[in-house]
């Protein structure tokens, strides 16, 4: 691969000066293509998105909540067309003069998952002063990776140090030798004087330090989880799907984020209140305000070319989820999908409810006035079994474990008094909601 067609990932937020140094300096040197993955609150956002547009061959992804820095380069790592070497750069770092780059990609042999800023952290994701069992961490400040390689072990997640995952990863399986550092690297971002460095300069969190915190105090806690539950779905749809169709409507932000990754996707939502604005913004191609029970098999086949299906949290809420089901089912081509957000009836909280008699309604929930079926993990895999369906993917997502010593052995013991494993009805009680991928059979 040719030096200047390595493309460049960076993760930003509410910093438009740094974005500015960082591709200023960045094509004084090189051409090479490069995505911003912005999460930059309202006030913040168009002014990078600004100075993005200033610079050729720039791509400027915005999300409408602060992604943060590993989440973000996840949601590149799996959702961008990426090949071979990816350089991932923060975005305080400047360029001072070009070699950087030529002498990463010589150091990256393939097979190897990256070459870097190599330091020694615990498995916490703590510099420590010893590297006998230490875990080596390879810093996203400026990292080339092999992307092919990279998307074989854990994403970096939500975290100071958002490595941590895949490195922790590559220490347990002994493969620690896919990661090497480089010293020049080393000595330009440990370098805190006006002296002479090699290549680089590195602010250390100079996000930080630009906008007075990482953003976490901005937005609420149910914010927060649907932003986390928006980029989860986005995990498992086709990559560059030609039409995505949402049933149930509920996140119009979920059609943005979609459009923003592969734009000339078709994003089509149906749903007893969709966000009609959602269209007018340019996330929705098409919206269809209605009960989804309604639509008939004519109104699936007119959209039979829909590369993947999002039931988003509709199928507890349909007077028939396996009618609806199988009217997808009909039309569906053989190499499409669908993709569910269901909510976990065998929660620990909802099974406290019920052992207490706690059953009051309320505004959402298991118990809002909309929820019309309830499933466990066995009858949702069930459920797509008898319409044809066959489960390829799954997620659990996990907002209150149970972590009550008490708690957990009652539920232990019962269940193992009715001759159901333990251990599997303890793990099927901790998720609030499903993911679930499927296909035709």
């Amino acid at each position: 691969m040719h030096i200047e067609t390595i493309p460049v990932i960076s993760v930003s937020y509410n910093s438009a000066e740094l974005i500015e140094d960082l591709l200023s300096s960045f094509r004084a040197h090189y051409r090479n293509p490069v995505t911003i993955i912005d999460g930059s609150g309202e006030q913040h956002y168009r002014a990078i998105e600004a100075v993005c547009a200033r610079y050729d061959d720039v791509r400027f992804i915005h999300f409408d909540y602060n992604i943060h820095h590993g989440p973000g380069m996840a949601w590149a790592f799996q959702n961008l067309e990426l090949q071979g070497p990816v350089l991932v750069l923060d975005s305080d770092v400047f360029i001072l003069k070009r070699g950087f780059l030529e002498d990463m990609a010589e150091r990256l042999q393939p097979g190897m998952y990256g070459v870097g800023y190599v330091n020694h952290v615990n498995e916490g994701g703590y510099d420590v002063d010893y590297e006998q069992g230490a875990v080596r961490y390879l810093h996203p400040a400026c990292m080339l990776v092999n992307i092919d390689v990279l998307r074989q072990w854990p994403m970096p997640t939500k975290h100071g140090a958002p490595m941590t995952e895949p490195m922790l990863a590559l220490h347990r399986a002994g493969q620690s030798q896919l990661v090497q550092g480089i010293d020049w690297l080393k000595e330009d971002f440990l370098n805190t004087t006006t002296g002479e460095r090699h290549y680089l300069r590195h602010d250390w969190q100079g996000t930080v330090k630009r906008s007075g915190s990482y953003g976490l105090d901005e937005w609420s806690l149910k914010s927060r989880q649907a932003a986390e539950l928006r980029l989860m779905v986005q995990t498992l749809l086709p990559p560059g799907p030609r039409t995505l169709f949402e049933l149930g409507a509920n996140d119009a932000l979920l059609a943005r984020a979609c459009k923003e990754a592969e734009p000339a996707t078709r994003y089509l939502a149906a749903g007893p209140h969709p966000d009609k604005a959602s269209v007018g913004k340019g996330a929705c191609d098409a919206l269809y305000p209605c009960n989804i029970d309604t639509l008939d098999d004519a109104f699936f086949r007119d959209h039979g070319a829909t590369d993947c299906w999002i039931l988003d949290q509709a199928l507890e809420r349909s007077d028939g989820p396996q009618q609806l089901l199988a009217r997808i089912r009909k039309c569906i081509r053989p190499d499409a999908s669908v993709v569910a957000v269901i909510p976990n009836a065998q929660h620990w909280g909802m099974l406290l409810r019920m052992a207490t008699g706690d059953m009051a309604y309320a505004e959402e929930g298991l118990l809002s006035p909309g929820q019309r079926r309830w499933f466990s993990r066995a009858t949702i895999i069930e459920l797509f079994r008898q319409a044809g369906f066959r489960v390829t993917a799954g997620m659990p997502v996990i907002r209150q474990p149970l972590q009550h010593p008490g708690v957990a052995a009652a539920l232990r013991q019962l269940t193992a008094t009715m001759g159901v494993d333990p251990e599997l009805a303890f793990q099927d009680a901790q998720p609030d909601l499903y993911l679930i991928k499927a296909v035709p059979c």
